[in-house]
């Protein structure tokens, strides 16, 4: 029994450790971000930014985009570019995506490599920090808040290369991506720390594993999509203020001429919160059957089943609404802020500031 205890200890000072050391990781890939941004290709983007947002009547008389950019040697070339049809609705306009956070620039490209290495490392290390907390309490690690934020940004991050690794055009997620989970971990180790323990007996279910996992990994989806709709929603005016004729400042012609077109950025957050809302209503389905076993009834209208179904019943409507012609664009993406706000409200303060059968484990 002793030793069983001591290893025990053992395995959660090294998950502790590991914790510690993929925010180190993720602090380097933060800076690498950073400097994707900031020294990528400033002046490049500023050179093209008139061709870039000028390209949508070009792309539709022709079927390409012709953008002039300057050489090593002095001279200038002519890249052609396939058109790019990021039309979500009628009326939208046909811009083509950025460039990336790089900008197209060799050492913008150099700094974003660097980034989704460090990214990845630290993804790593976290798993093996998630993994050695289970075994330290030999059960899954999701107890408490504390294990909950760990295993979160753990799925976060690991959504995020996922994409990557499907060629999609992600990488403005890396920044805003890498900055949260800081966030997330800082508040993890500082306010929501909780030793190791044993569960509850209601816990004790395979339905823990059922139910939790696809919580976080809906929550982490839920994120992905929050990001890009913020995103879009900064896009979409900037867009709007070329169009009518407006001159945005260098800062934000630097940074938003990178992005996905307004339509790219709100197709991408209207796909992943579609995919994943049906897990979402089989978590709820989960819960409740969870519920039945653990307490004998199935549905007791508890804070976080209470608020569970009202961030069901926000995404449903943002979904609703997002199919119907007179609520797309902007409207819709306030209609998904509000219901990732109601999943955050769930998530954070259900758990902390609302007493409940689900205040069982803490924080």
């Amino acid at each position: 029994m002793n030793l069983a205890a001591t290893t025990n200890e053992s395995l959660a000072h090294t998950s502790n450790y590991l914790i510690y050391s993929s925010m180190a990781v993720y602090l380097l890939a933060f800076f690498a971000n950073m400097a994707e941004w900031l020294f990528g290709s400033r002046s490049k983007v500023a050179r093209t930014a008139a061709a870039l947002t000028g390209a949508g009547q070009q792309a539709k008389d022709t079927g390409t985009v012709k953008v002039e950019v300057a050489t090593k040697n002095g001279g200038t070339a002519v890249l052609e570019r396939p058109k790019v049809v990021t039309r979500s609705a009628a009326g939208t306009r046909d811009v083509p995506d950025g460039p990336g956070a790089s900008g197209g620039d060799e050492k913008g490209d150099l700094y974003g490599r660097i980034a989704v290495s460090l990214t990845v490392l630290a993804f790593l290390i976290e798993f093996c920090g998630v993994l050695t907390r289970a075994l330290s309490v030999q059960r899954a690690p999701w107890g408490n808040m504390y294990e909950f934020n760990l295993t979160f940004s753990t799925v976060a991050v690991g959504v995020y290369l996922a994409l990557l690794a499907l060629k999609k055009n992600v990488g403005w997620l890396g920044l805003p991506l890498v900055t949260t989970v800081l966030l997330d971990l800082g508040l993890a180790v500082t306010v929501l720390y909780t030793a190791s323990d044993q569960l509850v007996p209601a816990l004790h279910s395979y339905w823990l594993w059922i139910h939790v996992s696809t919580a976080i990994f809906c929550g982490a989806v839920f994120y992905v999509g929050a990001v890009a709709t913020i995103l879009y929603l900064f896009r979409d005016r900037y867009e709007s203020k070329l169009a009518e004729g407006g001159k945005p400042g260098s800062f934000a012609t630097s940074v938003m001429e990178r992005l996905p077109a307004a339509s790219s950025l709100d197709k991408f957050a209207y796909r992943v919160n579609a995919a994943v809302f049906p897990l979402w209503t089989f978590t709820i389905i989960a819960g409740a059957i969870w519920a039945g076993d653990a307490w004998g009834r199935y549905w007791g209208w508890d804070p976080k089943e209470t608020w569970s179904f009202i961030t069901w019943v926000a995404y449903a409507c943002y979904l609703h609404a997002r199919a119907t012609a007179g609520w797309k664009g902007r409207k819709a993406a306030t209609l998904a802020l509000i219901a990732f706000g109601c999943w955050l409200f769930n998530y954070y303060g259900v758990n902390i500031f609302v007493n409940g059968k689900h205040s069982y484990a803490g924080v």
